[in-house]
């Protein structure tokens, strides 16, 4: 095979040179100028400034709070999320096209509305705030809103993930080992598990990713205590509010950083699902 041949592949575009350049210059355009602006921006603080904004007890405490809540509804998520692909996945039965199409709301719904709703719905005196109240159990304006809002969000990253690849499983195996006299937590753990990892990690990530940069949906059914239950992505928010640009900048960089490692974590797991898939 030729050098060229190695470079183009069959495709309905005009050709290789015009399509990598109209790539090239939308991203640059859209994703990579503005984030280049922004670290430029922060990189004017120098590193002492910048550790100074980043270190306050207040961006600290959001932080820690950011990471806590969308750690723990992302390994919720990866629980019920699992299940729910499973269904989806193995199983049909009425109203299977009305489930399906629910997982998507997320994506289209918008933020705000889906934060009111929930804080509606949670609130002391809302249908389920109601029930969970003499139990002396709170769930809005508590970091355990939050947990709801990002479960909300990040639970479509779980399903969308993982329902490809269950539905691709082949169920001989699970025969041979039901035939051999394994229990079905032995063959959860040495026979499913094990193929369906990869994805289910990959689909934490990304659900965990969405969880650290999310707002709209947290900022109403959250306290928005300082340090308590407020978020990182509203700091940034209440910075611009001050006029507290530079502090605004280095908390943004810092998010970016941390949702750029966070991309290179799915993208190995994603390697690493097409390596053990043998693509």
């Amino acid at each position: 095979m030729s050098r060229s041949a190695l470079w183009r592949e069959p495709s309905v575009l005009p050709g290789f040179a015009p399509s990598l350049t109209a790539t090239l210059l939308w991203l640059g355009l859209l994703v990579v100028a503005p984030l280049a602006v922004m670290v430029a921006t922060a990189a004017g603080l120098g590193w002492s400034g910048f550790w100074t904004l980043v270190l306050r007890p207040r961006v600290l405490g959001d932080l820690q709070v950011s990471v806590f809540t969308a750690l723990a509804a992302s390994a919720i998520d990866a629980i019920f999320g699992f299940i729910i692909a499973w269904v989806l996945a193995r199983y049909r039965f009425p109203g299977r096209r009305l489930v399906d199409a629910l997982i998507d709301l997320p994506f289209a719904l918008p933020t705000a509305v889906a934060g009111i709703a929930l804080a509606a719905l949670y609130a002391p005196h809302g249908p389920i705030g109601a029930v969970l109240a003499p139990f002396g159990i709170t769930i809005a304006y508590t970091r355990a809103g939050i947990v709801v809002a990002l479960m909300f969000v990040g639970l479509p990253f779980i399903i969308r993930t993982l329902e490809p690849v269950i539905a691709e499983l082949e169920t001989e195996q699970e025969e041979a080992a039901e035939m051999l006299g394994a229990s079905p937590a032995t063959s959860f753990m040495q026979v499913l598990l094990p193929p369906l990892l990869p994805a289910l990690l990959t689909g934490f990530a990304l659900a965990l990713a969405r969880g650290l940069g999310e707002y709209g949906s947290v900022i109403f059914i959250a306290g928005n205590k300082p340090m308590v239950s407020e978020i990182l992505p509203l700091l940034i928010v209440t910075e611009l509010e001050q006029f507290d640009f530079p502090g605004a900048v280095a908390i943004a960089t810092l998010m970016l950083s941390a949702s750029f490692l966070l991309l290179i974590a799915v993208n190995l797991l994603q390697a690493w699902v097409r390596r053990q898939n043998g693509e």
